[in-house]
């Protein structure tokens, strides 16, 4: 929240800068992540003195709003974060009601391109945070443990990498048995790995993308379609999945799955990889496995995204680009705060010779003197 002072900008002059809250901001969080999601939102509205209205997707409310009654009973103001439920109708009252001045959304690409296009024409800030294709770069010098260990998290947990571009001899790296640890249970059980799909749709659209990648050519290494967890023999669950010899015609290349889902393609060279990665239109994250500093450090300043992790999978912070985000500023940090605050600059002037010379004072101030 601090401001900036640029002093004696000519004589007597200064120009000094403040963050002030913008007024109300909203939020429209995803189901995916419904807590993690809305932590990105409301905390870093609120902490820089908005008042907060936040929709959870209508498929997972519940986390929200037990997130707005911890907040409430560690003692915020009643009317600080308020809450709203609904599909288009609740996503259009934020859009067009005149009082909120900012909107934050994550999800996909035909809802916040359509958020963006009619928050904006309204006169509101936003930020759409959309579709990712994230891609994994293992380098034939990769650690394969921990390649195989990221690859597993990021695929099958936080979809940080869906992607994985196995680089000359790394072609080699076994990744047929890396799914088999982790093991698709309810996920309200103790040492539940991988939860069911949001809906049967959800699970349909995923068996479809695995059979698409075998209908056009693809290998697959471990397939999860048919996995069944006892007791809940009808839930829609899709187990760990990794199919080989994808190529980017593929339809479960160019488009995002959301689901336990590793996608595997080949390139000659690093170059070849980076051409691969530029390609795709998404520019959420990505991530290199390397020992080697120099292709860490080619990787990083050649590839076009907004998160990239070197021996770990893309977390911090989220700052899409290309067809992964619309809009001027990312979420958290500085940028969170610029998001939520406005400046407001002040000039002024005192004049040396109107300075008021008085006796010195030789005692402490009291009221009235």
């Amino acid at each position: 929240m601090l401001g900036e002072t640029l002093p004696s900008i000519t004589r007597d002059m200064d120009t000094y800068t403040y963050r002030l809250p913008v007024g109300v901001c909203a939020g429209i969080a995803p189901f995916n992540f419904p807590a993690m999601i809305p932590l990105w939102m409301f905390p870093m509205g609120m902490v820089c003195g908005n008042t907060y209205l936040l929709k959870p997707s209508e498929r997972v409310p519940a986390c929200t709003m037990l997130l707005a009654k911890m907040l409430q009973d560690a003692g915020a103001p009643d009317g600080t974060i308020n809450i709203i439920h609904g599909e288009h109708d609740a996503v259009n009252f934020i859009c067009d009601h005149p009082a909120i001045r900012a909107i934050s959304f994550v999800g996909s690409n035909q809802a916040g391109e359509y958020i963006y296009e009619r928050g904006s024409r309204n006169g509101k800030r936003v930020q759409s945070n959309m579709g990712a294709k994230n891609h994994g770069v293992v380098m034939p010098d990769a650690n394969k443990e921990n390649t195989l260990t990221q690859l597993v998290g990021a695929a099958f947990g936080g979809m940080a990498l869906s992607t994985a571009i196995l680089v000359g001899e790394a072609r080699t790296l076994t990744l047929s048995t890396a799914g088999t640890t982790t093991l698709s249970t309810a996920r309200d059980q103790a040492g539940a790995d991988v939860g069911p799909l949001i809906s049967p749709q959800a699970k349909d659209r995923v068996n479809s993308l695995i059979q698409s990648g075998v209908d056009q050519g693809a290998t697959l290494l471990l397939d999860g379609r048919n996995v069944k967890v006892k007791g809940y023999e009808n839930g829609n669950f899709v187990g760990p999945t990794i199919i080989a010899n994808v190529t980017p015609q593929m339809k479960c290349y160019s488009e995002e799955i959301f689901g336990p889902f590793l996608v595997v393609l080949e390139a000659g060279s690093l170059d070849e990889a980076i051409a691969l990665v530029n390609n795709n239109p998404y520019g959420n994250g990505t991530a290199i496995f390397t020992t080697n500093g120099a292709a860490a450090r080619k990787y990083t300043h050649e590839v076009d995204m907004g998160q990239i992790g070197v021996n770990v999978h893309p977390m911090f912070s989220f700052t899409g680009s290309r067809a992964s985000f619309r809009g001027d500023v990312n979420f958290y940090g500085k940028q969170g705060i610029q998001f939520y605050t406005q400046i407001k600059t002040v000039t002024s002037q005192w004049k040396a010779e109107d300075a008021t010379t008085k006796a010195a004072a030789v005692t402490m101030p009291t009221m009235g003197r």
